[in-house]
């Protein structure tokens, strides 16, 4: 059955120079489908991953000071419930630009960082990391074994719903860990991108959307088994799952992992009737972010937004934005600075941009990390500008002079 259909768009992280903007883009239907017999939900493939992860990638972990503090305390907490040290080796899929591993590094213990991405690969090099650009799979983690290297501890954190061929992705992690080692995947639940509207996070580089219920069998079938999970305020709310060879199994299984599948259960993951309504309550949110933009339009208010977010990319073509209705998107990644938003075609530009703009309205397209971005832009609130997200409904803020009256 459909889920949702966002009808088409380019790839989110396909930022354009000036060089594209005379040429066509490449655009691909945008459909999310549900299995009715495993329940995984998965976006129907048009592109391939090699060409939505190449060189040209540009998003870049480091640049968010929230996913820093994630990560770091991340690897504290695995250091001292897995006694890891300088004997163990700990392996991250999907590295980045060495965000995670850096923290690793500062411990004394051996890591190796895997990424297909050569732009990010080569900025976690500069951090001294070692990293094989390369996609994930059983060949890579058979290589690895060969070469006598084993991990004690993976982790693989927003990269799940990213992998094309999500058996041959774990199935790499069954053969790489020590017969005592774990595996952590983080991922948007998603029981909460349902409960919570969160369309925007719909976008080609996830091949998945993923549930505790619709994950299990996997992991199973391909040589893993759940023994904990934790529910994580990331990206909206996400899972931390934690996982080891089922046939070296030594860590018992937690009431967390059960608990939560039947919560699963009471809110109908397993039945057609949870995903039904989903397209209608897609279109109500498109379509306030839509009035609200247009009556600013109108009304002589100058619009910006904060954030070239991949999820921001979903909302803006689907909702049919273009430069008109949101004039630019300041970004703190200098990567993406001088680039231009993909379909929108909106131009992107450093935060500065936003001071001498003094827009009456700023739109945070990451609303995952709006706190920190209301911070981050404290000076234009005190200066009369209100922020925006559209996600999991129209919130417009009050300034600051208003809270004060009231």
């Amino acid at each position: 059955m459909t889920l949702v259909d966002l009808g088409s768009a380019p790839p989110s992280n396909a930022y354009l120079s000036m060089d594209q903007l005379d040429a066509a883009e490449r655009w691909f239907p945008l459909r999310v489908l549900v299995c009715e017999t495993c329940w995984l939900v998965q976006t129907e493939d048009f592109a391939a991953a090699d060409e939505l992860f190449d060189a040209g990638y540009a998003y870049f972990s480091s640049y968010s000071s929230t996913w820093l503090a994630h990560a770091k305390a991340y690897v504290g907490e695995m250091v001292q419930r897995f006694a890891l040290g300088p004997h163990s080796l700990v392996v991250e899929v999907a590295s980045n630009d060495g965000y995670l591993l850096q923290y690793v590094q500062a411990r004394g213990i051996p890591c190796l960082g895997i990424e297909p991405t050569a732009s990010t690969a080569a900025a976690a090099r500069e951090k001294r990391i070692d990293v094989i650009d390369a996609f994930f799979g059983v060949p890579l983690a058979v290589r690895l074994v060969s070469e006598g290297r084993r991990a004690d501890l993976m982790t693989a954190n927003n990269v799940l719903a990213h992998v094309p061929d999500i058996n041959d992705f774990v199935a790499g992690f069954a053969t790489l860990l020590t017969a005592t080692g774990v595996a952590t995947f983080e991922f948007p639940h998603l029981k909460n991108l349902l409960d919570n509207n969160q369309f925007d996070t719909i976008y080609h580089e996830h091949f998945s959307y993923l549930s505790l219920t619709a994950l299990e069998p996997i992991f199973s079938a391909n040589g893993l088994v759940i023994f904990d999970v934790e529910e994580l305020s990331t990206h909206g709310g996400s899972l931390r799952v934690f996982a080891q060879r089922r046939d070296t199994a030594c860590h018992a299984r937690t009431a967390r992992v059960d608990a939560l599948l039947a919560r699963e259960w009471v809110a109908g993951m397993s039945r057609s009737d949870c995903y039904g309504e989903f397209q209608s309550r897609v279109d109500r949110v498109k379509n306030d972010f839509l009035g609200f933009l247009l009556e600013a339009k109108r009304a002589g208010r100058t619009v910006a937004a904060y954030g070239a977010a991949a999820k921001g990319n979903t909302l803006l073509n689907y909702s049919g934005v273009r430069p008109d209705l949101i004039a630019c998107v300041a970004d703190r990644n200098p990567f993406k600075q001088g680039h231009w938003m993909p379909g929108s075609r909106i131009p992107i530009v450093d935060e500065h941009y936003l001071t001498r703009m003094r827009p009456d309205f700023v739109v945070i397209l990451p609303w995952n990390l709006r706190s920190e971005v209301m911070d981050q832009l404290g000076h234009l609130r005190a200066a009369g500008c209100r922020f925006v997200t559209a996600v999991p409904a129209l919130e417009v803020t009050d300034t600051v002079q208003r809270r004060a009256a009231a």
